[in-house]
């Protein structure tokens, strides 16, 4: 039976283990970490050795902070995505599940949706693919199908599932979801043979989805329902009814759905899998994934080696070198360094955590590397920090061919822009003027202002800012081509 296969992604997550490269402005899902692509781009791409069926452009659904990485990124490996659905805050995956549901059963009819979150790893991609085969003609005869890793260690940072009653094609009747097990009873499944590491990658109609919601969780289906009902198109994006997406309990699709159907003995089936899968939970895991030397060191960016072992050697912007080391991490980025033992890489989400707790202190001592890089992405581009001191910072950005900032100003600072590279159309107060490379123009504090960039090429501004108060929160936007007026 051929099916329209609909992708969806949850983009959620915020990847703290992953800290100081993931941040919660731009977390691991939009970072390449193991190849060319992100691990975003390479989710989106992952149907296309699908024979057979037809694949509609996926569908995903993520947090209002990232619509614009999730829109560029897509747009970039061209896989432009059929719908961006915006949470106004985090509900877990039953939600965003049944979000997806509703959404794809107006827009395309009833499709199998393949549940996938953005940041996880898949090595071989055909073995992949020969599960999918499998799981969609599971998943068109109205099952509900879960995905199991095949273990290859007794790991407990797994939940983990136990297969029951052998089906055709190497399909099992799903028995039983475990929680993570102590070390030994992870063994213990491990020489069992009959358990499987809990993927969090599901394939179902969308119609079945919303009868299950409906009969085991009916308040997220009613809530979901009513957001959804409510919401809006806004540029590229889906935004819902933010109140009621907010009275919506948060439950995950394991619990809300999976785990009380199975119980029943209700039609759901788990595909095993043996891809090379990892959802690159803590920096040991991007080791265990990543290529490694002769000596078992896993090096990304500038590196350099002396008498060093099995070493994750990760360097963003400067050259590091790493003499006499054995089982670390080293991760290092413009405003950041982090040195751990592989065997407490899961530990260093405490530390963004407490980033986070220092982060919600007054503006002028708050912290705010848990959130942000020194790069912060917009939508029209990037702008850098490259020094500040008493009453002065200073910018570089980066505006995109064609792409505008909002037309805004600033109460506290004043701004003096030089163009470094391109050309640059400048409104200030009543007048309009173009800016080419080794010009420069000044904003006083108060006056209405908006930078463009009218050229083909990336436009490249120093900016100056000075006056008493320096935080991004200073911005009052009057006109805005993102819709961005009310977000800082």
């Amino acid at each position: 039976m051929s099916s329209v296969l609909l992708p969806v992604i949850l983009s959620g997550g915020a990847g703290t283990r992953l800290w100081p490269l993931s941040r919660r402005a731009f977390p691991k899902q939009f970072h390449n970490l193991v190849d060319d692509l992100t691990l975003l781009q390479t989710t989106a791409l992952r149907c296309d050795g699908l024979s057979g069926h037809e694949v509609a452009a996926p569908l995903v659904v993520c947090n209002e902070m990232h619509r614009f990485l999730v829109a560029d990124q897509l747009l970039a490996c061209g896989r432009p995505a059929s719908g961006i659905l915006l949470e106004p805050v985090g509900r877990n995956t039953a939600p965003a599940l049944t979000l997806a549901a509703l959404h794809a059963t107006r827009e395309i009819g009833d499709p199998v949706l393949l549940v996938m979150p953005a940041d996880h790893v898949i090595r071989d991609e055909q073995a992949f693919t020969r599960a999918l085969e499998t799981g969609v003609h599971q998943a068109a005869d109205e099952r509900v199908v879960t995905f199991g890793i095949v273990p290859q260690t007794a790991h407990t940072g797994y939940g983990y599932i136990r297969q029951g009653e052998a089906l055709d094609d190497g399909v099992h009747q799903l028995d039983a979801f475990v929680e993570k097990p102590d070390q030994e009873t992870a063994e213990r499944y491990l020489r069992d043979g009959g358990y499987l590491w809990n993927s969090g990658i599901f394939m179902v109609r969308a119609t079945r989805w919303l009868e299950l919601i409906e009969s085991f969780a009916p308040e997220i289906h009613q809530t979901v329902t009513a957001a959804h009902a409510g919401g809006r198109q806004d540029l590229d994006f889906v935004r819902v009814d933010a109140e009621a997406f907010a009275a919506c309990p948060s439950d995950s699709i394991d619990y809300a759905v999976m785990e009380p159907l199975s119980r029943q003995g209700g039609d759901c089936v788990v595909v095993p899998l043996d891809a090379g899968w990892s959802d690159i939970g803590a920096w040991e895991a991007l080791w265990e994934v990543s290529h490694q030397d002769e000596q078992g060191n896993a090096i990304h960016g500038d590196v350099m080696t002396l008498d060093a072992q099995n070493n994750l050697l990760f360097s963003q912007h400067r050259m590091l070198a790493a003499v006499g080391i054995k089982d670390l991490v080293v991760v290092e980025t413009p405003d950041a360094v982090l040195v751990a033992d592989k065997s407490h890489a899961q530990e260093v989400k405490q530390i963004a955590e407490r980033l986070q707790a220092e982060g919600r202190r007054p503006k002028a001592e708050g912290r705010s590397e848990h959130e942000f890089h020194r790069c912060v992405h917009r939508p029209w581009g990037t702008f850098e920090g490259i020094d500040q001191g008493h009453r002065f910072q200073v910018k570089r950005l980066t505006v995109k061919p064609g792409a505008s900032l909002s037309l805004q100003m600033h109460h506290h600072r004043a701004e003096h822009w030089i163009v470094v590279r391109g050309t640059a159309r400048v409104t200030r107060g009543d007048e309009t003027f173009l800016l080419t490379e080794n010009q420069s123009t000044y904003i006083p504090i108060g006056t209405r202002h908006r930078l463009e960039n009218p050229g083909q090429v990336p436009l490249e501004i120093i900016e100056v800012q000075s006056g008493s108060y320096l935080g991004e929160d200073d911005i009052v936007r009057f006109e805005d081509v993102y819709n961005r007026r009310d977000e800082t």
